[in-house]
């Protein structure tokens, strides 16, 4: 059964068109670059773009996007940071002592921190918001399903035996909270050897397709392991990089 919440009322000084919720069952899937890929190739189609980093304990999007300063703010609103190519994030990174200071914070208080991420933030106008959440089922993403105006989901995942467990929770999940899902993204599907061109399945053979055509779902690209995504992520130039694996994922949220 669907359940309704009251939405916590957006930025006064904020007009946000499209609210996409990107998530996972578990950890170590990519969540943040399968965020990040979107984000970028929405940026170069000229659209107004923002990334939410909700995973409050370990943020990446910032150093992604080559950004280390603090946020500015009077106290009342914050402003978020503009990556180089005009993306707008707001992360806890922005706002602790040191990019490397631990968030120690019981749940209660993560899920304050991301409803002033909505209320407190003056994103502008934006035409797609993302909201790169934490993996699991917990505080955060109950949060945001209840709080904010998330129009999609996305579920990122990867091809291991249980993948269909962890897919279905949060698919579920999306259920109870009356969230769409706009589709399933694979990360690590395959790497393609430099020499020879052939497709290795190192985390062993993707069952992705049955797994969508068992929920009904589409799967919005297979990405592969790249050295050359990883690098640009390292050097906080990721938003440089095209990910023409993610173009399905594209048109879905084109089409919303």
């Amino acid at each position: 059964m669907a359940i309704k919440f009251q939405k916590e009322p957006m930025n006064a000084h904020s007009s946000i068109k499209h609210v996409i919720g990107v998530v996972s069952g578990k950890g170590g899937v990519g969540k943040s670059f399968v965020t990040a890929s979107m984000a970028a190739a929405m940026r170069k189609k000229g659209y107004e773009v923002g990334i939410m980093d909700a995973d409050i304990t370990g943020p990446s999007i910032p150093k992604m996007y080559g950004i280390h300063g603090k946020a500015v703010g009077d106290g009342k609103e914050i402003l978020p940071a503009v990556a180089e190519d005009g993306t707008r994030i707001m992360s806890v990174n922005l706002l602790v002592d040191t990019e490397e200071t631990p968030v120690v914070w019981r749940g209660p208080v993560v899920a304050g921190v991301v409803k002033q991420f909505w209320s407190d933030v003056v994103w502008g106008d934006i035409d797609y918001l993302f909201v790169d959440m934490p993996p699991g089922t917990g505080d955060v993403p109950l949060t945001v399903f209840q709080s904010l105006p998330v129009e999609g989901i996305i579920i990122v995942t990867s091809p291991q035996e249980l993948v269909q467990m962890i897919v279905k929770k949060a698919y579920n999940m999306a259920g109870m909270m009356n969230v769409p899902v706009l589709g399933i993204v694979e990360n690590y599907s395959y790497l393609k050897c430099p020499d020879c061109g052939k497709e290795i399945s190192l985390f062993g053979e993707s069952h992705i397709d049955e797994i969508a055509a068992d929920l009904d779902l589409s799967v919005l690209g297979k990405l592969p392991l790249d050295p050359a995504y990883a690098k640009a992520a390292d050097a906080g130039q990721f938003y440089t990089m095209d990910n023409p694996y993610i173009a399905k994922a594209i048109e879905a949220l084109e089409q919303i």
